[in-house]
């Protein structure tokens, strides 16, 4: 008989402990917004236009998988320099604004899968005669502070000891600038924001087609610990990728189909 008693209080106690577990339990709330870091000054990939609106490919594939995630996004400038420390201060979740994914850079954030090459490319006034990376020995040339040519001239100490100067600007838009007053000789920048400033400035600038530094690859950055929103936005990459849609908003900004299969 105490046997049993014994047993009936042990399975009341167990009952009250599963019935308190089960009331105070909390389900993590649903992700509603999405906070994009970026850089608006980077077009064409993301930028404000007359209006003072924010646009570009990375703000259309954003509100696009935003949409088709059933959440609200916003767009919120950084300065890009602190980029790391906005996205895991959890100021912003993700940074999506034309990013290379590179090895440092994968010790401090989640990355999404590549979807579009990114090249670093040597831009000129039109007048210059430069041909090749030799030709800038002995030049100032201008790069943004912190961007995927700031860390390859860094890690190359022959190539930047070769430059006179080497001039860091807060964006590319200003080291353009500088380049057309002669301030600068070059900049060296990603190919899509170079090239589509010069389309919009025709007749001022030349490229040069060899490559500096290693081809890359652009990718959208999440914190270490948010693997489950990196998962669930490149779910519909993913699905943009497959139906098209992706290939649309690159037609739209570059006139070609630059998303990599």
């Amino acid at each position: 008989m105490k046997k049993i008693i014994a047993f009936l209080v042990v399975c009341m106690i167990s009952g009250l402990v599963l019935a308190g577990c089960g009331s105070t339990a909390t389900k993590a709330p649903e992700q509603k917004k999405i906070v994009v870091g970026l850089d608006d000054n980077f077009p064409p990939m993301g930028f404000r236009d007359e209006q003072n609106n924010i646009v570009g490919f990375d703000i259309d594939m954003a509100k696009e998988a935003a949409k088709r995630l059933g959440i609200e996004v916003e767009f919120k400038p950084i300065d890009w320099s602190s980029k790391e420390a906005e996205l895991n201060g959890k100021r912003v979740d993700a940074l999506w604004n034309g990013m290379n994914i590179t090895e440092d850079r994968k010790k401090n954030m989640l990355f999404s899968e590549p979807y579009m090459n990114a090249k670093q490319l040597i831009f000129l006034p039109k007048d210059s005669t430069a041909k090749g990376l030799d030709d800038l020995k002995g030049k100032v040339v201008g790069i943004q502070n912190t961007s995927t040519a700031d860390e390859i001239i860094e890690a190359n100490k022959e190539m930047k000891a070769s430059f006179k100067e080497v001039r860091k600007y807060s964006d590319c838009i200003e080291a353009f600038m500088d380049l057309q007053t002669g301030r600068v000789d070059a900049v060296i920048t990603d190919e899509t924001f170079g090239k589509y400033f010069m389309s919009k400035n025709p007749d001022k600038y030349i490229v040069l087609d060899k490559v500096i530094g290693e081809v890359g690859v652009l990718g959208i950055g999440f914190r270490k610990d948010d693997q489950q929103l990196r998962d669930k936005v490149q779910k519909v990459l993913d699905e943009m990728k497959k139906d098209g849609t992706s290939a649309k908003i690159s037609q739209k900004w570059f006139g070609a189909d630059l998303i990599i299969k």
